[in-house]
């Protein structure tokens, strides 16, 4: 099996694409573009299903650390930890420097395998659309991101220079959901416009027919506040984010 989209077929099984828990992870190992995803699977089971993987795709996130996500032997099988270390150790070289989205409950093996610079704990949020009520701030204009996704944003003029003030884009979506980023400079907080950036592209992904996802820090307690403020609901799946790189084997 040496085709992506066989690969794809393999580990589809694996995540429940209409979960926000696996949204993102559905998104990198089965719609992220061909060329800039590598899929590492363990061995098919039963000839056509494997029981994990580990996706390496390149994003913006970083030029030179891929973006690594991935569903572990260990989600069918608890006593699978070797076969899981064994998948990682096959994915990521020693040494290899990476940023890593996963369940929080691959964290044990995760730190015991590697070097951590840093980890952070992260909740999910899914909007409810009933919740919902749009914004309107005519100074909200929509331009395009990266891939040609949609990005909304406010400009100011208030330092005498034209400057991006407040924006809201898409990190990716797939057929059933999409995320939202949001980014305010600190000189214009709480003004309500990286709500009303965030809630235009909320509009936007809705009347696409998806459903949108924010993921924040746990301790970011004002980004909570701007994403429960627009109807988001805590979904209770928690992902760690690290950067992180696989010690050698000693």
């Amino acid at each position: 099996m040496t085709g992506i989209q066989d690969k794809r077929r393999a580990i589809r099984h694996l995540l429940r694409e209409r979960e926000p828990a696996d949204a993102m992870a559905a998104y990198y190992a089965l719609y992220h573009p061909d060329e800039r995803t590598t899929l590492i699977v363990s061995p098919l089971v039963d000839g056509q299903h494997a029981d994990g993987y580990v996706a390496l795709s390149r994003t913006g996130i970083d030029l030179f650390r891929p973006l690594v996500t991935m569903r572990l032997p260990t989600d069918r099988d608890p006593t699978a930890t070797e076969a899981a270390a064994a998948l990682l150790r096959q994915a990521l070289g020693p040494g290899q420097p990476v940023i890593i989205s996963a369940p929080d409950r691959y964290l044990p093996l995760l730190r015991a395998l590697g070097d951590t610079q840093s980890e952070e704990r992260l909740r999910l949020y899914a909007l409810d659309g009933r919740r919902f009520e749009p914004v309107i701030n005519v100074l909200v204009t929509r331009g395009e991101g990266p891939g040609g996704l949609p990005r909304f944003t406010i400009r100011s003029s208030q330092t005498g220079t034209e400057e991006v003030a407040a924006t809201a884009s898409l990190n990716w979506q797939s057929p059933t959901f999409a995320e939202i980023a949001v980014s305010t400079r600190p000189q214009f907080r709480r003004q309500g416009w990286g709500r009303s950036v965030v809630a235009a592209l909320c509009q936007y992904v809705l009347e696409s027919g998806r459903t949108p996802l924010y993921v924040v820090a746990e301790e970011n307690a004002a980004s909570i506040q701007l994403a429960e403020s627009l109807g988001f609901a805590d979904t209770g799946a928690r992902e760690a984010f690290l950067q992180t790189m696989l010690r050698p084997i000693s």
